[in-house]
């Protein structure tokens, strides 16, 4: 028997009729069934009951979104779009790491021409990694190389998490997850989500700073976030450990240059800003050459607030 409302009650009744005139002559009465219901409706779930169901309900739902925001943050930090070389305990490895043997200082430059991409190449060799608020001394026998490092913002702070002497400098937070490390004497490019090499490069009083990433693991990332054509800097890697410093010659989109980049051998590269701004680097018989695209800086920016990355002499 089928009821239409689990709060209803049925009673059943049974009812004796006369026999009729067509009625069977079974010499018995026939029951009648008569099915009657209770419509009294049970009474709500008491106040207080109701009250704490709902706040069990809301501390799931606060659970729940908790687990789902966590799922998601280890999905976005270990997805990236693109694989790396090296993790970031591969390369606090290497920044430990002792030279074998002494390499004798120098900047080697070299032009290629690659998928109509031209380029001067410096081969850093036997040079550490510094990062100074001002600009170097040229005068100073030990500086082989200096360029920009960081971005900054209208307001002189540092774009991404940038480490100078193992002091954090004040810094906006973005979404470029390639970055330099220097300490100990040696220095490393990766790429990662994590702060695990910053808190180590802190503890060594090196330098860290972020950049874009333009090629991981011999690969182009999905999205460059830059647009346009200008003059292109940045550091490379070969699957050696054989560092660069890159610039076009001519203006050129991030596509292309990664694309340049990749297609000559580099493993790894991150973006260096400021392709028109001045550098320097020194031959290894000591001869001092000027890069210089142009020496002017934005008006109301002094030099004491661009981060300079300095290469030196071991």
């Amino acid at each position: 028997m089928n009821t239409q409302d689990t709060n209803e009650k049925s009673i059943v009744f049974f009812e004796a009729r006369p026999e009729s005139d067509t009625a069977p002559q079974s010499g018995e009465e026939s029951p009648v069934i008569i099915i009657e219901r209770d419509e009294t409706v049970v009474a709500n779930v008491h106040p207080r009951r109701r009250r704490w169901m709902f706040i069990v309900a809301a501390i799931m739902v606060v659970i729940l979104g908790a687990l789902a925001t966590r799922v998601a943050w280890q999905y976005l930090r270990n997805n990236i779009g693109v694989t790396i070389s090296c993790t970031p305990e591969e390369n606090i490895e290497k920044l430990k790491a002792s030279a074998n043997a002494p390499i004798t200082p120098e900047v080697v430059m070299t032009e290629e021409n690659v998928l109509d991409v031209a380029m001067r190449l410096y081969e850093l060799r036997g040079l550490k990694a510094e990062m100074v608020m001002e600009a170097p001394d040229t005068t100073d026998r030990s500086v082989y190389l200096y360029c920009r490092s960081a971005d900054y913002t209208a307001e002189y702070s540092m774009i991404g998490n940038t480490v100078a002497n193992g002091v954090d400098l004040e810094s906006q937070p973005s979404g470029r997850i390639g970055y330099l490390a220097s300490a100990d004497g040696n220095f490393v490019i990766g790429v990662a989500r994590n702060e695990r090499i910053r808190e180590y490069i802190k503890t060594r009083e090196g330098c860290f700073f972020r950049q874009f990433i333009l090629v991981s693991n011999g690969k182009l990332p999905p999205t460059f976030y830059l647009h346009g054509k200008v003059s292109r800097r940045a550091i490379g890697r070969t699957i050696d450990d054989r560092y660069f410093f890159i610039e076009t010659h001519n203006p050129e989109t991030m596509w292309s240059f990664a694309d340049a980049l990749r297609s000559y051998g580099f493993i790894d590269a991150i973006y260096i800003t400021g392709g028109r701004d001045y550098g320097f680097y020194r031959t290894a018989d000591g001869t001092a050459h000027d890069f210089i695209h142009d020496i002017r800086l934005p008006e109301g920016v002094t030099e004491n607030r661009i981060p300079w990355l300095v290469f030196k002499a071991k």
